[in-house]
């Protein structure tokens, strides 16, 4: 997809992805994240800054790589091939409205013809799905001391579920006098799921949590 990661033309291809994607695939880090950024010889250079931005991201997560969910293609699909040709961000272009001219075509053949493929146009503009709002959370969990429980923390923090709610990777960061506060990445569809109620329902395990913060948020 990115061709050859080690070449400059590799980075490139990279970075014009990354411009306008968070990850590799979908919304939250996966192993294609991690294939990707072991595939790359060093950190990408300034006059790449999409790229530098997400792989310095990814670096931040250390060993939690190995938590990334799994890709839904293999990694060689990344690492090898051609430098990946820029996104459509519509198929309108599979539409010929107009045919071929044929000077042999009276105009009615020509109008019918134009007609059809106006109606055919039509139909499948009606038929695409309307886009789903969406925002990438990363939420700052702290305990109450350096005695909690980080994985029972995590394991009870994940165990809400709601529609509309998917849960992502997640790192502990130190902060101090031997405690560490929990990153837990959360993606949420706007029109189904409240930041602010899933932050609530987070609190309410009191044994672990003292607060629960909105690090970073991101419209998708």
């Amino acid at each position: 997809m990115f061709g050859d990661l080690k070449s400059a033309g590799g980075v490139k291809a990279l970075n014009e992805f990354l411009a306008e994607h968070s990850y590799i695939e979908g919304f939250v880090p996966s192993q294609a994240d991690t294939a990707v950024y072991e595939a790359l010889a060093a950190a990408p250079k300034s006059e790449t800054p999409h790229a530098l931005r997400w792989y310095n991201h990814v670096k931040s997560f250390g060993a939690g790589m190995k938590q990334f969910a799994k890709a839904s293609k293999n990694a060689a699909d990344y690492t090898t091939g051609g430098a990946a040709a820029p996104a459509s961000n519509d198929d309108d272009d599979d539409v010929d409205l107009f045919g071929s001219d044929d000077e042999e075509e009276d105009d009615a053949e020509k109008k019918r013809i134009t007609e059809e493929r106006l109606k055919a146009y039509a139909e499948k503009k009606s038929k695409k799905p309307a886009l789903i709002a969406k925002t990438s959370v990363l939420f700052d969990v702290k305990p109450w001391d350096d005695e909690t429980d980080m994985d029972e923390m995590l394991k009870n923090c994940k165990t809400i579920e709601m529609d509309g709610l998917l849960w992502g990777a997640s790192k502990l960061v130190p902060i101090g006098y031997g405690i560490k506060k929990l990153q837990l990445m959360a993606v949420v569809e706007d029109a189904k799921v409240s930041i602010d109620e899933l932050s609530e329902k987070m609190c309410e395990f009191e044994d672990f949590i003292q607060s629960v913060d909105i690090a970073a948020m991101n419209k998708i």
